[in-house]
């Protein structure tokens, strides 16, 4: 009897720290002044900040003051959840669009869910969207290098073409437009004049998704958008999958879907789970 007591006990202990163990990874979420905070007790660099939402977008904004592409909003949190595993929040575009956010983080992965809808009599300009991922923390390095043309946080990040995982700097790194530096990589779907007004690269992602390498190299941080605009390389020490949505019909509503991942550093497991999540289309 004091045996089988004593492998009980021994048995929920090993559990319990299986189970602390594996909680210890799970991602939690927060949402103040359009900042989305994502933390983790195991997280490279403690948490990863998102400017969300930076900026809605209207169309011909290549080479367009930025001024004049960005649609004015204003973001309201609608609820988040004790336990930090869900956020709903509420954007209103000047031009009446009102989108909807739902957050949820699960595990390691954090899914987006964004409904647009136009309850107004008249089109939305609203084109695209930027959801800013900065980088520093997570890749462990200096903000104060990201506007140098080629910054050392970018040998962290990558891209896909052709189906597979892409290190920048991509060749050729593209050094012309409005306002530089950065880096702009646009589907061929996308009108070349309908993005960020960085240096367009020639090189054509396969998709949306896009992140980086931890400091150690041991850990992979990666975010996707279905529709997606572009991927872009900032300047605030950032990465970005930007998100379509190709302007709104008097009431037209469009959903829009997002998933952000943290795992270790398995560039096949990543593609694994893109794949689960991002279908091939027919």
């Amino acid at each position: 009897m004091i045996r089988c007591l004593l492998a009980m006990t021994l048995l929920t202990t090993s559990l319990g720290a299986f189970v602390q163990a594996v909680d210890a990874g799970e991602l939690r979420l927060s949402w103040q002044k359009r900042y989305l905070e994502i933390s983790g007790d195991e997280l490279p660099g403690d948490v990863i900040r998102i400017h969300y939402l930076e900026a809605y977008c209207r169309p011909g904004s290549t080479d367009q003051e930025w001024g004049k592409t960005v649609i004015p909003h204003e973001s309201q949190l609608v609820d988040q959840a004790d336990d930090g595993k869900r956020i709903k929040i509420r954007d209103r575009l000047a031009d009446g669009v009102v989108v909807e956010h739902l957050i949820e983080a699960a595990g390691q992965e954090v899914s987006f869910t964004v409904t647009a809808t136009n309850p107004t009599d008249q089109p939305s300009l609203a084109h695209w969207a930027q959801p800013c991922m900065r980088v520093d923390k997570f890749t462990g390095t200096d903000p104060k290098d990201s506007r140098l043309t080629e910054p050392p946080y970018i040998k962290k990040c990558f891209l896909m073409v052709d189906g597979k995982l892409t290190r920048l700097p991509t060749k050729p790194w593209a050094l012309q437009a409005r306002y530089v530096p950065g880096q702009v990589y646009a589907p061929a779907s996308v009108d070349r004049n309908d993005v960020n007004p960085r240096p367009l690269s020639s090189v054509i992602p396969s998709s949306g998704l896009t992140g980086c390498y931890s400091a150690d190299e041991q850990t992979l941080l990666a975010i996707a958008w279905r529709p997606y605009q572009e991927v872009f390389q900032g300047v605030i020490t950032c990465m970005h999958s930007d998100f379509r949505i190709g302007g709104l019909k008097p009431g037209e509503s469009k959903t829009i879907r997002g998933k952000l991942y943290v795992l270790p550093s398995d560039e096949g497991e990543l593609l694994k789970r893109y794949q689960r999540d991002f279908p091939a289309e027919s």
